[in-house]
């Protein structure tokens, strides 16, 4: 259980997992039912998705952690040894660290597709899977993704060539990078606030170094997934007999008919597409994804014992 602040907030427990070349940063808060979250990007780490999911911790333990080679995980990281092999070990790693002996994993974005890797592997250590606004299962799926990625104004297009054009943006100048990430998430989080909360999250605490390193294991990671004609879980994933709830945004800028083909094949999979919502349905429906979860879990109460 969480100490609790002055205010009576839980603080969250935090620590580190050495794991081979590494030491992987995680945030532990909330108490019941084992979360374990999988961040997106691959080239951001958990911030961006603090403190809104947190609400979550009066229900659920919530067990964050930085991918290798991002955020608070990426010192002394060689890139070159970063792949999926690597994050599937460095998850394994995490839940064997923790003692949990199944864990329910919530993946948000590229973490979506990180969970169905790891469920693959070790279908009898997964409780749950959520997929919140899932990446795509297949280079197919990645290519509608790329199409649907070029479909916004042409001058918001100019303003990005623009700033990656900047030595600042090469050198991995925070503010630089961060206005290039409000103009990329613009069509898929529209409301001005939240936007603003989400560019000033992305890129907290990092440094220069730190962007460099992650840009290359980024680059490793796209290469075996989204780039590679070969890659398509979808065939795979129709052997999980695992609980999955599939939560994506109707203007999500991952089409809603990537997350549907993932939800067609894995076996009594749910899909709830909420809404007026984009990539960030924690941000935006924040209610709507708490009763999604809620319902979830209370269906499939036999999974958690």
């Amino acid at each position: 259980m969480n100490a609790r602040d002055p205010s009576g907030q839980p603080i969250p427990r935090e620590g580190y997992v050495p794991v081979e070349g590494a030491a992987l940063y995680y945030r532990d808060i909330g108490q019941g039912q084992p979360i374990i979250v999988l961040h997106g990007g691959p080239s951001f780490d958990h911030n961006y998705l603090l403190p809104d999911l947190d609400r979550l911790a009066d229900a659920f333990r919530l067990i964050y952690y930085d991918q290798r080679g991002r955020g608070k995980s990426a010192w002394n990281i060689q890139p070159t040894a970063v792949s999926l092999h690597s994050e599937m070990d460095d998850l394994e790693a995490l839940r064997a660290h923790l003692s949990l002996d199944r864990a329910a994993l919530l993946g948000h974005s590229w973490g979506g597709l990180l969970a169905l890797e790891y469920a693959l592997r070790h279908p009898e250590r997964v409780s749950h899977l959520i997929l919140l606004n899932t990446a795509p299962a297949s280079y197919e799926d990645f290519q509608l993704f790329e199409q649907q990625l070029n479909v916004r104004e042409h001058e918001d297009l100019e303003r990005m060539h623009a700033l990656e054009a900047l030595p600042a943006f090469e050198e991995g100048d925070l503010e630089t990078r961060a206005a290039y990430y409000r103009l990329y998430f613009q069509p898929t989080l529209r409301p001005p606030e939240l936007l603003d909360r989400l560019s000033a999250r992305l890129y907290e605490g990092w440094t220069k170094e730190s962007v460099h390193i992650t840009r290359e294991t980024t680059g490793k990671l796209w290469e075996e997934t989204a780039e590679s004609p070969e890659y398509n879980l979808l065939p795979q994933i129709t052997r999980l007999r695992i609980p999955t709830l599939v939560l994506h945004g109707d203007y999500d800028f991952v089409p809603v008919a990537c997350a549907a083909h993932i939800a067609e094949v894995i076996p009594g999979a749910s899909l709830v597409v909420l809404p007026n919502c984009g990539h960030f349905s924690y941000l935006e429906r924040p209610d709507e994804v708490r009763q999604a979860l809620s319902e979830f879990f209370a269906k499939h109460k036999k999974a958690t014992r």
